[in-house]
């Protein structure tokens, strides 16, 4: 992995990528396979990232995390990645989705209560958007939030939810005013164990498949007022809000998964000899490594100045929204790429369970569509970049 010269990385940066970096090659690569097979949620390897830190790497560390910044928390995704993207995506929703929203938009109590003991590792916390007929567009949210005196009724069902199965908290997305649409959206911060509050079916997956996916079912769900997250017909705002920092946690998973694959193509195409050289040497395989290497140091670029914009966000405010989607459409489509071309140069191998090629293939589709698909990140570089709203 190369260094960039537009980016000089600290010692405090290079100390928690070389932390990363080592657990994941001895404590994930290790068992990645099996938890691949077997469709287990990896809660030792989880439990263990929490110890190191990596599951709040820029909360304060007066709320369980480690305080450093956006850059630190993307050398250290990356390096999870390459090695798992199942364990890269648990980190990325516990830091991005779940913590950053509570952190931004939360009380003092709401970030004791729900923001410690996730950004410390010994809870999992979840982001519930999405329902069945309901995905960017949340004017069309079917679920809904009713005030009760001091309480809220939640009633709906919300699918494809990331850690749904295994998490503690979650930060739920409910209507309020079905009229305001967008407006009307509101957020709340909801327990397991809630009564009303059922976890579906764990669902079957192409890839990431040690993360577990599930839907919720609110039937009459009472949570306290108190537990509102911002305030109502703020819930759009905060879902969008939270999805820019998303999106840089999904591209770095899309690099991660681009680099093992890659690093894996290059080795083989070294070592595999054939008329007499290796098969680097011919054209039809040199010049897909020259791609490879190309695009995915373009998908680094990319994804550290999205990093260094949400830094500066915090300064000045402005939101990232270009940044972070640009960054999630290149790497994401660049994991397909490298991945596809990985199979290929690999051959039959590439298409064996044997190695780890096919599953670096089967997880680096989903980066194309959650957390905004590529069809959504060119609408919102678009938009952008027309005037548009």
């Amino acid at each position: 992995m190369s260094e960039l010269a537009l980016f000089s990385l600290s010692e405090e940066h290079k100390m928690i990528r070389e932390a990363a970096r080592d657990f994941a090659q001895n404590e994930i690569v290790p068992i990645a396979a099996e938890f691949d097979e077997s469709g287990e949620f990896p809660h030792a390897t989880i439990r263990k990232m929490g110890g190191m830190g990596f599951m709040g790497i820029e909360i304060p560390e007066e709320y369980g995390g480690v305080g450093m910044d956006t850059l630190a928390y993307v050398l250290a995704l990356e390096e999870i990645c390459r090695a798992d993207a199942s364990h890269g995506v648990i980190m990325s929703v516990n830091n991005s989705l779940y913590c950053h929203g509570i952190m931004k938009f939360g009380t003092e109590e709401q970030k004791q209560k729900f923001v410690t003991p996730v950004a410390s590792g010994k809870s999992i916390g979840a982001y519930s958007l999405t329902e069945p007929q309901s995905g960017s567009d949340a004017g069309t949210m079917k679920s809904r939030a009713r005030r009760d005196g001091d309480s809220y009724v939640l009633n709906g069902r919300k699918s494809w939810v990331t850690s749904g199965p295994v998490a503690d908290y979650y930060v739920v997305f409910m209507m309020t005013d079905p009229e305001k649409r967008q407006k009307g959206v509101t957020a709340f911060l909801v327990e397991a164990g809630t009564p009303g509050l059922t976890r579906g079916k764990k669902e079957p997956k192409l890839g990431i498949r040690a993360s577990a996916t599930s839907e919720l079912i609110f039937e009459n769900c009472r949570v306290p007022a108190a537990n509102r997250l911002g305030a109502e017909g703020e819930g759009f705002k905060i879902a969008m809000t939270v999805l820019d920092a998303g999106r840089i946690g999904i591209a770095t998973q899309a690099l991660g998964i681009a680099e093992a694959a890659y690093e894996a193509a290059r080795r083989y195409a070294v070592e595999r000899e054939a008329f007499g050289q290796p098969i680097g040497a011919f054209q039809g395989t040199g010049f897909k490594i020259a791609d490879m290497k190309t695009r995915i140091e373009a998908s680094r670029l990319l994804i550290y100045n999205a990093a260094m914009a949400k830094e500066k966000s915090k300064q000045d405010g402005r939101r990232y929204s270009l940044e972070a989607s640009m960054a999630k459409l290149f790497a994401s489509e660049t994991a397909m790429y490298v991945t596809h071309q990985a199979v290929q140069i690999h051959g039959g191998l590439g298409y064996s369970r044997e190695l780890p090629i096919e599953r670096y293939f089967r997880d680096a589709k989903i980066t194309e569509i959650y957390e905004g698909t590529s069809e959504i990140q060119r609408l919102v570089i678009s938009r952008s970049e027309l005037g548009l709203k």
